[in-house]
């Protein structure tokens, strides 16, 4: 009896997998941003996200010789902060932009999130609007 015990027992265990196993998130995500307030060349900017990671994000965008930004985009599984650099291209009312950004933290089922990626967008200087598109794999 102790040895059926011991079997159904390691079966158990090998079918639930390591404790804590990360999970990869794939795939692209592209954000529709709006101007919420405008300081010099630092821009508060919000809207929807749609993609891999559905919700809506609020970022502060440094513009300049270089692009910089902290963000954070809310789902309803749980927040993913970060920060991000990217250097434009062009000038013009349409300013074309290619970097990248690091998931620094996160709540809920994104807790442990941690990864960089790619990102690339357009910023229209008329507005202060943005449309950033994300490419590569982030863990949780």
């Amino acid at each position: 009896m102790s040895k059926i015990l011991l079997v159904a027992g390691a079966l158990l265990m090998s079918m639930a997998g390591p404790a804590a196993a990360a999970r990869t998130l794939n795939g692209g995500a592209a954000a529709h941003l709006h101007l919420i307030q405008a300081e010099g060349s630092l821009l508060t900017e919000e809207g929807p996200v749609t993609g891999a990671l559905a919700g809506s994000m609020r970022a502060q965008l440094h513009t300049g010789a270089l692009f910089s930004a902290s963000f954070t985009l809310h789902t309803h599984q749980g927040t993913i902060t970060g920060c991000g650099t990217a250097r434009p291209h062009g000038t013009g009312r349409y300013q074309s932009f290619s970097g990248s950004f690091t998931a620094t933290g996160g709540s809920g089922r994104y807790a442990h999130v941690k990864g960089h990626a790619g990102l690339y967008g357009v910023l229209d200087r008329r507005t202060d609007s943005v449309v950033i598109q994300t490419t590569g794999t982030l863990t949780y």
